[in-house]
């Protein structure tokens, strides 16, 4: 098993710090955002992670991360040359990814769940993809799971949907087996002109390829100014109550 970590982006929703750095890079608790994506991965035992990032942003990983060997990983990197979707960033995993299955992150999303039991039940159970949800309160602002309440089947995913049929929000934690760059070919541009992770992970229910499970603990998508600090909130309570504020 081998994890991904998608670190593009413009981060508008975070100016004007992200003129000058990537949103990923920014503090969360004592490290960058991005620290905490690859801590949760080490700790359900992935140690080859990938990071997708854009060519003006390259270095400054490379100099704060390097080859991951300080944080008990091995960290290499790959370039998104526009910002064409989340889907679209996934495709320069795959040379990276070959045959294998692996965990895929959007790196500012920052949660309490260990991976370890999700990241078990996809490999034990052989199945093509996963994805993670959570339940929350604003369901218009994210895609938005709908479940099947007879057979608890994911049945499909609207993005921002404007009557949204459950609260539970798509995260950005997902998993697939190698077939997803054959899916990804499958794709159109949406009318943002990306290739969209909704009509990817669409593509996977209408094949009955997609399970899910529902995180426990907290999870926030720490991509504005307000969930940026409210993730250095949360983060700081997790290490104020470890006894170690330095703790990973």
């Amino acid at each position: 098993m081998k994890g991904v970590i998608l670190a593009g982006g413009t981060g508008t929703r975070l100016m004007p710090f992200t003129k000058i750095i990537n949103k990923q890079l920014l503090p969360v608790g004592p490290y960058p955002m991005i620290y905490w994506a690859i801590i949760k991965m080490k700790k359900s035992g992935i140690q080859e992670i990938l990071i997708i990032t854009h060519n003006d942003h390259l270095n400054d990983f490379k100099t704060i991360l390097a080859d991951g060997n300080h944080l008990g990983v091995r960290i290499t990197y790959e370039i998104q040359p526009y910002a064409g979707g989340i889907a679209h960033g996934l495709m320069y995993a795959q040379d990276f990814i070959k045959k294998d299955k692996f965990i895929f992150m959007l790196g500012d999303n920052i949660f309490e769940d260990s991976l370890l039991p999700y990241v078990k039940n996809f490999i034990n159970k052989n199945e093509k993809a996963k994805i993670l949800l959570t339940k929350v309160n604003d369901p218009k602002r994210y895609g938005i799971a709908n479940i099947n309440k007879d057979t608890q089947q994911i049945i499909s995913i609207a993005e921002k949907p404007k009557d949204p049929l459950s609260n539970l929000c798509v995260t950005g934690i997902y998993m697939y087996d190698s077939n997803v760059f054959h899916n990804i070919d499958l794709l159109e541009k949406s009318c943002r002109e990306e290739l969209e992770i909704t009509d990817l992970n669409n593509i996977y229910i209408s094949k009955n390829q997609m399970s899910y499970e529902i995180l426990k603990g907290w999870w926030i998508d720490a991509g504005t100014h307000s969930s940026l600090f409210r993730a250095n909130q949360l983060v700081q309570t997790v290490l104020n109550k470890s006894g170690d504020s330095n703790n990973e």
